[in-house]
């Protein structure tokens, strides 16, 4: 199984975040430099964390990102799902339809293993992800606010 850039760009955005410390809170823009990943990816990555209601994003003087509540103690196995979307790991019904859908037992196998994937991380949170040596690590590498 493989996950999309996209997913895989939210989850550090939320490990970055997580390391914030202090009110000085960094942009969507810092945090996209501290990443080196382009800055409209990580705009969009954070939009949708924001609608999912684990990121808190101020404009102005002050302003910058922040983990709600919610963030730091969210499934990651549910925050996958969410981010990559209904579907399966293989697409039978594409636009060249598999001629053995109708009695293949791969799709459920495929199935069974997608979920057995998103169940080893239901019980994961962000806080067991960015625990020592994670955490001071992620503090080591990213450039405080103001600075990107």
């Amino acid at each position: 199984m493989r996950l999309t850039r996209f997913t895989d760009l939210a989850l550090r955005v939320l490990m970055r975040l997580s390391s914030v410390e202090g009110t000085d809170l960094p942009t969507t823009r810092e945090v996209a430099a501290a990443m080196d990943v382009p800055y409209t990816h990580t705009a969009k990555a954070v939009a949708r964390l924001q609608h999912m209601g684990l990121v808190e994003a101020r404009r102005g003087r002050g302003g910058g990102l922040t983990l709600t509540p919610a963030g730091r103690t969210a499934s990651i196995g549910a925050l996958v799902r969410e981010l990559e979307g209904p579907g399966d790991v293989v697409d039978c019904d594409g636009t060249t339809p598999c001629p053995l859908r109708s009695a293949c037992r791969l799709r459920g196998a495929l199935h069974q293993a997608q979920e057995a994937f998103y169940g080893s991380l239901d019980p994961v949170t962000l806080d067991d992800l960015v625990k020592a040596p994670t955490g001071p690590l992620l503090v080591s590498l990213s450039p405080s606010p103001g600075t990107g």
